[in-house]
């Protein structure tokens, strides 16, 4: 086997070998972060244009809404104010959203320093305030979930009359009783204060008597006339208002007016007020006459209830259930369920067939009783109210829708 020989290396050794490029490496892929998206900031409402720079006082702010026939006022930290008109909530459109520094100096205005300090002991204030002698407003203050507010009511110096509410003729007649309890019912904002004030104002002119009456907070603020009145309300005048009620037994009073029989134990002296000659009035969060009876008895245990009946049915004089509509007039006028507490009612409440009371009422005119349904018709014949109104406003549509076709 044959070979062929090399070729002979070159002289001077062997050739170095060329350098091998290197290969080119590719860059990374960039690296992208996501962040994580935050939520939306709810925004504050925005801001309206004010009456130039300038924002109102509280006091002209409730002056304006005295002008404007407004009920309410209704303020609150990042939030734009409002006005109750009507029983409609209005935004004001010429102020701004309300700041803390603002909330604050309109505060300062109505309460003193230690009420302010009350308030954040509490986180919750009642009261009442006077602007130049001419508006009283009820005052509300509280923490909601967007900072401090307030709720204030306009509280007229001037108390209307029996007359000037076109209240009818039964209750002056119901204000000449010597004993008994008188109960006015509503839901809040239904003018059971101004009818209180009314009957409170025909005692002061027209009787020679004793009046006290006990409040959180005083509301109307009444001046001794043919009788002498007395106003205390809790928190500055009582500590307590069971305590003023029990009190109050012992001050030679002919008439007690209650803010409010809140529990038992106001009922009881109340109760026993009425039974030992004096006539109460009080003030309960209920639609209907029977319904208030039934309210009552539901403060005891079925245990005490059939005592509670009996004392029920001697003792009381009256319920009215009251409410508010709006009128073709632009205004508001009250609507009202009367039961006089006759000897037929007395005797179903003894019974315990309350339900019987709601056949007698729409019967009985003739005692001074009427039904809502019977108010709403009558307003309706007198074209202060319309037919849709008639029907929303009514208790029982189906009843007023027959009576409104029988008009027809």
């Amino acid at each position: 086997m044959s070979t062929t020989p090399l070729p002979p290396p070159p002289r001077g050794g062997i050739p170095p070998v060329p350098p091998v490029p290197p290969r080119p490496v590719a860059p990374p892929p960039p690296v992208t972060v996501t962040a994580p998206v935050p939520p939306p900031v709810p925004k504050a409402p925005p801001a309206a244009p004010s009456r130039g720079s300038r924002i109102p006082s509280m006091e002209e702010l409730v002056f304006r809404a005295q002008d404007e026939g407004v009920s309410d006022i209704h303020v609150g930290v990042n939030e734009r104010p409002r006005f109750r008109r009507r029983g409609v909530m209005e935004i004001i459109e010429d102020l701004p959203v309300t700041d803390l520094e603002t909330y604050d100096r309109w505060v300062a205005e109505m309460l003193q320093p230690e009420q302010i300090e009350q308030f954040r002991k509490n986180m919750e204030f009642d009261g009442a305030c006077t602007f130049q002698d001419k508006i009283r407003v009820r005052i509300n203050l509280f923490i909601s979930l967007r900072g401090p507010a307030l709720v204030l009511r306009l509280i007229p110096l001037k108390i209307l009359t029996i007359e000037q509410l076109n209240l009818p003729s039964v209750f002056k007649d119901l204000c000449h009783y010597h004993k008994g309890l008188i109960l006015v019912t509503g839901p809040t904002g239904s003018g059971k204060s101004t009818t209180l004030a009314a009957m409170v104002d025909y005692i002061n002119q027209n009787l020679a008597k004793h009046i006290i009456s006990i409040e959180d907070p005083v509301e109307f603020v009444h001046f001794s006339k043919k009788s002498l009145i007395r106003q205390r309300e809790v928190g500055i005048h009582t500590l307590k208002f069971d305590n003023a009620l029990k009190a109050s037994l012992r001050e030679d009073p002919d008439v007690i007016l209650i803010g409010e029989m809140r529990d038992r134990e106001t009922v009881n002296t109340a109760m026993k007020a009425a039974q030992t000659g004096h006539l109460v009035f009080g003030t309960l969060h209920t639609n209907s006459a029977v319904k208030t009876i039934d309210r009552i008895l539901n403060l005891y245990e079925p245990s005490e209830q059939p005592p509670m009946r009996v004392q029920i049915a001697e003792t009381l004089v009256a319920v009215i259930a009251q409410a508010l509509v709006r009128t073709t007039d632009g205004k508001r006028a009250a609507i009202h369920e009367i039961m006089i507490n006759t000897d037929a009612i007395k005797d179903y409440i003894r019974r315990d067939e309350v339900e019987e009371i709601e056949q007698i009422i729409p019967r009985s005119g003739f005692d001074g009783m009427c039904t809502m349904n019977q108010c709403l018709q009558r307003l309706y014949e007198e074209g202060r109210i319309t037919e849709e109104t008639a029907l929303e406003s009514s208790p029982k549509p189906n009843e007023m829708a027959m009576i409104l076709r029988g008009r027809a």
